[in-house]
């Protein structure tokens, strides 16, 4: 028992203490009244108040309106009556709780001049009991003024914190989808066709085995080297599950471009800023298809790689000399255009294919972190 209560005090510190004697208050300034009816009037509106005011917090749509209105009256009654103006601070309290802005704004002012007409009427009357407590008075007044703003902004924030989180859970599980389908197509990329390969010349090997050793022996071999690249290619692609930066993977395209004795040129900073490492992971992937494209396809002479970065998005072009073998309206179906299509959408990017004068592949990809004014560097 001792246990639960001390976790309630430091969950919620002094607010309960506070609300119980503002509860509890009502009945002091009633009492001070000089007739029994004004003391049995004080009792009613009280209990009404409070009846109305836990009504209201469990209601939805017109009638929480029509019971803050209901309390705002109740509220200068007391303060008018009885010199009591702190049911203002209940009702600040729920409007600040009102989600939706019109609503919010209307009863804010509808609450803020009632509630100051009625102060102003009791400092004007020179009501004794009233005068005692003005200090106090002055901070409900304040209270009325900024406490309504307060815990609006702050449950508008935690609303957004929620829809935040919520973003970043789908946003994790969408990268945990689209790696899941990147490493299906990658994985049938590698191994689907060596592993077919393999089979066919192993069937084959077995045939010949009888009738021809010679080539059956080379058949195997065949399978042999095949299987050392398909292990070679899974290495390298388990590698690149890890990120890889595009000023690593210019290095390895930049031979593999000279070993297939093709003139490489390039343009442009490939240590990318203001983009995340899976945006950069998909750019090198990007960049590798396209140059295994050019390599295998192409019949080029030169290969033209560039980037460019302005403040908005990131631009990666690949442009040969050689000849496009797809037919136009089968762009997305060749040469792994595709997979690098539903790369790109997954961070919002485009593919633009051009096949004039050779072949030209623009990438454009957004910035994730937009850079900072030079103004604002030293602020």
């Amino acid at each position: 028992m001792i246990k639960r209560y001390m976790t309630f005090q430091k969950n919620n510190g002094i607010a309960p203490y506070i609300w119980t004697i503002l509860c509890i208050l009502p009945f002091y300034f009633i009492f001070q009244a000089p007739s029994t009816i004004e003391i049995v009037v004080g009792i009613l509106l009280t209990f009404v108040f409070f009846i109305l005011y836990r009504i209201a917090f469990i209601s939805k749509g017109w009638p929480v309106y029509l019971w803050t209105l209901i309390l705002i009256g109740i509220s200068i009654t007391a303060s008018s009556l009885y010199s009591y103006v702190y049911f203002a601070f209940f009702l600040a309290y729920f409007i600040g709780n009102i989600k939706d802005r019109i609503p919010f704004f209307t009863l804010y002012f509808i609450h803020l001049i009632s509630t100051s007409a009625a102060i102003n009427y009791n400092i004007v009357i020179h009501e004794k009991l009233f005068l005692t407590q003005l200090p106090f008075v002055i901070i409900i007044w304040i209270s009325v003024i900024l406490l309504p703003f307060s815990i609006h902004n702050r449950k508008e924030r935690g609303q957004l914190e929620e829809k935040l989180e919520d973003a970043n859970k789908r946003i994790s599980e969408l990268v945990k989808i689209e790696e899941r389908n990147r490493i299906a197509r990658d994985l049938h990329d590698t191994l689907g066709q060596k592993l077919s390969l393999i089979g066919l010349k192993s069937d084959l090997a077995r045939k010949l085995i009888v009738k021809d050793p010679e080539q059956a022996r080379n058949e195997l071999k065949d399978v042999q080297q095949t299987a050392r690249t398909a292990l070679s290619e899974v290495r390298k692609m388990v590698s690149s599950m890890r990120g890889i930066r595009l000023k690593d993977e210019i290095i390895r395209v930049k031979q593999m471009i000279k070993a297939a004795q093709i003139n490489f040129v390039s343009e442009g900073d490939f240590t990318l800023a203001n983009v995340s490492l899976l945006t950069e992971n998909i750019l090198s992937m990007c960049l590798k298809e396209a140059v295994n494209n050019v390599v295998k396809h192409s019949e080029a002479k030169s290969c033209f790689i560039s980037v460019e970065q302005s403040w908005k998005e990131t631009v990666m072009t690949i442009r040969d000399d050689g000849v496009f073998k797809v037919a136009p309206d089968m762009l997305t179906e060749g040469h792994g255009l595709i997979g690098m299509k539903e790369r790109l959408e997954f961070i919002n990017g485009s593919l633009e294919v051009l096949t004039k004068g050779g072949t030209t592949l623009i990438i454009r990809v957004p910035n994730d972190v937009k850079p900072l004014e030079k103004g604002s560097e030293n602020d």
